[in-house]
Parts: C-alpha cells; structure tokens; sequence
C-alpha cells in the first residue's frame, strides 16, 4: 500500500475485504450491544468501547497518516475530544507540558484544566523553534504546525530529537496540513492529532477528531480515556467521514493551488499587510515548511487596516462565506478577532480557500478589497 500514491490511497482506504453482494463501504452500524455469550473476548462488545464503522474509518486514517506501517489510529467526536485525550490520558499532576502560545484558540481551556489537575503548562511561540527554551524536563510537548490563524511552521525533526532525548513524548496537531500535507509520525512523533472536522471530511457538516500513534501502549492509553469519559462519534458521523475521505486527495490538491494563487495575488495588493501563506517563497516558513511538507494546507492569513475595513471586505464577498472553522470545499472567510484570544489584529482575515475556480476566486476577493478600500 505505501507504493501508491495519494489519490489511490485516499479512495481505497480501510476498506474491507470484498464480500459478493455487499457494499463496497458497508452502512454505519447503530449498535449500543452486540450479540455476547460467554466470555468478552471478540472485537465487539458494547457501544462506548468499539464499532465496525469505527474500525474502518480507524483503519482509513492509519493508511493515510503513514502508508505501509502498523500504526493505531482512535477517532473522538471532536477535535478537541482528541486533543484532550492526548493530554489528559499521559499528563499526572506534578509533570509539565509545553503548549505554542499562539495555537488554537480552545488551547487555553485546557491549560486552565492541566493546571487544575496539578499539571505546569509552559508555553512559547511555534515560530523560531522557540518551544525548545522551554522544553526541558517536560512530560509533552505539543506542536501545532502550521499554527492556527498565525500559520507559522516549526522544524518538527529538530523539535522531535530535542524532546526525546530528555524523555519527552510528542504530539502535533496535525490539523491544517492532514495526513496529505504533512505526516508527523514520519518526523518522529508520537501522536498525530487532527480535527477531522475541517480538511480531512471536508463538507462542513460533521464534528470528528483522530489520535494516530505507532506504540500501542500509548495508543491504549488513549483508547481508554475515550472510553472512560465517552467521547465516542456516532456511526454515521464515522461513516460519512470515511466517505469523504475519497475525495481528500482532490479536494486537498485543488484547494491548495487555490491558496498558493489567491496568496500570490495578495501579495501584490497594496492594502493587504501581514500576508502568511507558508507555500510562498517569501513566507517567513517556508524553509522549514518546504523541508517537511508535501503540501502547504488550504489556509490563507492577512491583515487589512482595522476592523471596518475587514467587515467591509467580508461583506462584499459573493463566493465566500462569512464562517469559522476551515478545510472546506467552499471558501470561508473571518475577521478572527471577534472571538477573541487570538493574538491578531482588530483587520486579521483567516481565510479558508475552497475548490472553487481559482480566477473565480482572485476575482471575488479583489472585488471585495476594492470595495473595502474604496479603490477603482
């Protein structure tokens, strides 16, 4: 399996052994109990603990995420079930984390929660590899790379070398990039971790997460805390992820030649300050991406003057949506600063490029800056 390429993998993936008559991809299985005699030993016993259609989806992602290996991959009903099952599932009160002070904005929960249970969290930029400064004698580190909205990139080798050899486990959010763009066990680390409700399904429409790990100890540890605080997915989330995941490998090819476009006409517009797109030469990432990346996500940064210049420029938007989250095959656009807990400019845009037809696209958006600019 790992001589094929991407889009064979994508549409092949956890697939079961043909049987005649039946469904290439069986239907999602509504279980809470299984048939059960005697002793618990086969691989279905009970709803909370294991599903087939979670097996196959599992096994999906594992094919994805390193092609050709024996890795365990556990799905959650969210990306941030996952996050919190890697933290939470190897983190004792009295050990230390190092989280990027400029990663997903429901980081911050969490370490208000580490902390409550006892666990020091330090943190530092994902630029600059500055999370080394303060690595020392940590339990975890955890990588977000690219950063989300920031979109800086660290050297995960380098960061990977340096943990271990103080015993420090691994993990990096995988998110942005997916399995297609970037493979973290590949350089070394323990976890992979994403939101699969962005890139990987694609369609805006389900909430999921996965953790991949090669060891099958800490892979254990992290099934358990799924099943002791049951952050299970439903079986249809878990089916409808599978399905879509035929399509990731041309969703995620045309979605990032669409954001390598849109940045490079960006970048010649006089209004736009702060553009980020680590695929562009010019990006303050690009040599570490370029170096660990196969793909550079569908993820585009930039800042415009102030607040009421990025409403403007979203309002007059036709082909995109004004809408959080990203990874979709419809372009999204926000101001991120309305949430607040970002670092950002009041004028931040995170904009999440589509499938659409790139002219189509530059053309939206340089409507829309003119019309936010006042321009001709």
């Amino acid at each position: 399996m790992s001589t094929k390429g991407d889009g064979t993998r994508a549409v092949r993936a956890g697939l079961p052994e043909p049987q005649q008559y039946e469904p290439t991809l069986p239907g999602p299985v509504f279980a809470a109990h299984y048939h059960l005699s005697g002793e618990p030993t086969g691989p279905y016993t009970y709803g909370r603990d294991s599903n087939p259609t979670w097996t196959h989806l599992e096994r999906a992602i594992g094919e994805l995420e390193a092609p050709g290996e024996e890795v365990e991959t556990t799905v959650f009903a969210s990306g941030m079930a996952a996050i919190s099952a890697v933290l939470l599932s190897q983190a004792r009160s009295g050990d230390a984390v190092v989280l990027p002070d400029d990663g997903y904005q429901a980081l911050p929960l969490l370490r208000a929660q580490l902390e409550a249970y006892g666990v020091g969290v330090r943190t530092a930029p994902t630029g600059g590899d500055a999370q080394l400064t303060v690595l020392e004698g940590a339990k975890l580190l955890w990588l977000e790379t690219p950063s989300n909205p920031g979109l800086d990139v660290c050297d995960v080798r380098r960061l990977v070398e340096a943990a271990h050899a103080g015993g420090t486990l691994v993990a990096v959010d995988n998110t942005l990039a997916t399995p297609l763009g970037q493979r973290p066990l590949e350089l070394g680390a323990d976890f992979s971790v994403a939101s699969d409700t962005k890139g990987m399904t694609g369609h805006g429409d389900l909430l999921l997460g996965h953790v991949t790990c090669r060891d099958p100890e800490l892979a254990a540890g992290v099934r358990r805390w799924r099943k002791v605080v049951g952050a299970i997915p439903g079986p249809m989330e878990a089916w409808l992820a599978h399905r879509s995941l035929a399509t990731l490998e041309l969703r995620n090819e045309r979605q990032c030649a669409n954001a390598l476009a849109l940045a490079e006409a960006l970048a010649k517009h006089q209004a736009v300050s702060g553009l980020r797109y680590p695929g562009l030469p010019a990006d303050p990432s690009y040599a570490n991406a370029v170096r660990q990346m196969r793909r550079f996500g569908s993820v585009v940064s930039f800042v415009l003057a102030d607040r009421e210049t990025a409403e403007r420029f979203l309002s007059a938007l036709h082909l995109v949506e004004d809408a959080t989250s990203f990874g979709g095959v419809r372009s999204t656009a926000e101001r991120r600063g309305r949430w607040g807990g970002d670092a950002v400019p009041e004028g931040f845009i995170r904009f999440s490029v589509g499938a659409e037809d790139a002219a189509d696209l530059v053309a939206d958006v340089e409507q829309a800056l003119a019309a936010a600019t006042g321009e001709k």
